[in-house]
């Protein structure tokens, strides 16, 4: 590092207190400064002195290579890449004036930079999607972490075998605070504001978990279990994630987040004594959220998890919705051919569960093809834990096939291939029930009578019906 160069960080140190979860109050308290002056170094009004940058490294136990890189360079490299763009191509851009930009507008430069990023992948989203034939989840990063789930049959034996030994362990120190302390980390619960919206944050500067003392019961523990599983079962979820290879960076962030609720979970429910605990009460969801200290969602994406070789549980397909159709989460272990893009079926009770708060409805569903199913379906909120903040509701939906019905405790009794079904379809756009009333689109492929005398009670009329 020059001793005479004047070294600007303004955007690393501000995406650092980010990351850490700081106020500037706070970071100026650690560093022994004044939250003015930290607010002065993150705008580049201030150089960051030798003396500070070692204070840093050493407060939050950092790498003072990895804080004196050359901002700057790097981002007057990385402006130059992104305006090569052949959108770009008919304006004179000086080498010189990119350097000044990136030296002296840095905020500027990370926002160009942000914006010809989601411009670059949006492009590439909407070129797979046209190679894929309309697949709306070809290139998108959220598609990838369903498809990698899809592909392990949302069930990681490595991930639960390490569980259960820390689980163990666990238990053996009398829980999960005292386990941590042993690690020499401390566990706390504190006011939301202290978290700076988040609603867990790992400071390691004081080694110590905070977590948000509004939360109810079930999400505290959770967020404690996540915690333990980034940071216990980092190598293993790392191992997962080294076999696969994921098209952009969002699709691994994501699948990771993905791994460490799997791996969570896995802490808060162990797989042996979570799937005899399942077949014992007969996949009964509240009773198991009470024995585990779990939500129902939570117990609910558990059971879909239950593949081990020698001790299967009933197969299940996962599905959450928002009030709008929209789907936030989705996870087969049963087979269910839900559609991959377009909405679900209206008839499909999880549609109707928002106007029953709370209660667990039952159905029998039967598609096209004859295929039969069992479905459970409950509303769940999400926030609204203090004055003023939004509560998010959400249903939540478990189907089987129809012979695995008679072991959940919801269809004690029913013969599976008598009991009436409500018929479906998986999309409207594929669906040939032609009279279903509940209809919101044509089928493809399907011509309309355009008949001004008569109007049946299904929205469309086939020419071939």
């Amino acid at each position: 590092m020059s001793q005479s160069k004047p070294l600007y960080l303004g955007p690393r140190l501000r995406r650092l207190r980010r990351e850490l979860g700081l106020t500037q109050q706070t970071m100026a308290d650690d560093l022994g400064i004044s939250a003015s002056y930290v607010a002065l170094l993150e705008r580049n009004s201030r150089p960051l002195t030798a003396e500070l940058l070692l204070r840093l490294a050493k407060t939050y136990r950092l790498d003072v290579a990895d804080l004196a890189g050359e901002d700057a360079e790097d981002y007057a490299r990385r402006l130059t890449d992104i305006l090569r763009d052949p959108l770009f191509a008919d304006i004179d851009l000086p080498g010189l004036e990119i350097a000044d930009l990136a030296t002296s507008f840095p905020g500027v430069t990370e926002a160009l930079l942000r914006l010809h990023g989601a411009y670059a992948r949006e492009q590439l989203a909407l070129a797979a999607l046209r190679e894929n034939g309309g697949d709306d989840e070809a290139g998108d990063p959220v598609g990838e972490v369903r498809r990698f789930i899809a592909a392990n049959r949302n069930f990681f034996p490595s991930l639960d075998a390490r569980a259960e030994e820390l689980a163990g362990e666990i238990a053996e120190a009398g829980g999960s605070q005292d386990w941590l302390k042993r690690k020499g980390v401390r566990l706390r619960y504190v006011p939301a504001h202290v978290l700076v919206d988040a609603v867990r944050r790992f400071d390691r500067h004081n080694q110590q978990v905070l977590i948000a003392d509004t939360l109810p019961g079930p999400s505290r523990k959770f967020q404690v279990a996540l915690h333990i599983a980034y940071t216990a079962m980092r190598e293993d979820i790392a191992t997962l994630l080294r076999r696969e290879t994921f098209a952009s960076k969002t699709g691994e962030v994501l699948t990771r987040r993905a791994l460490a609720g799997y791996a969570a979970a896995a802490l808060r429910m162990p797989y042996e004594r979570f799937a005899r605990a399942a077949r014992e009460r007969a996949y009964d969801v509240e009773a198991l959220a009470n024995l585990f200290g779990a939500s129902f969602e939570q117990v609910a994406h558990r059971l879909t998890t239950l593949h081990r070789p020698g001790a299967e549980g009933v197969p299940f397909f996962f599905i959450r919705v928002d009030p709008a159709g929209n789907v936030s989460k989705r996870l087969d272990g049963a087979g269910f051919p839900f559609a991959a893009h377009g909405g679900g079926c209206p008839l499909w009770n999880v549609h109707s569960a928002f106007s029953a708060p709370s209660q667990v409805l039952t159905q029998w569903l039967e598609l096209p093809d004859g295929q039969r199913f069992f479905a459970i379906a409950r509303s769940v909120t999400t926030g609204g834990h203090s004055w003023g903040e939004l509560e998010v509701q959400h249903a939540v939906a478990l189907a089987c096939a129809a012979e695995h019905a008679p072991q959940l405790v919801y269809a004690r009794g029913s013969d599976p291939a008598s009991t009436p079904a409500t018929p479906i379809g998986v999309t409207c756009r594929i669906c040939p029930r032609a009279q279903c009333t509940a209809r919101a689109a044509p089928p493809i492929g399907r011509e309309i009578i355009a008949d001004d005398q008569r109007r049946a009670p299904a929205p469309y009329v086939f020419v071939d019906d």
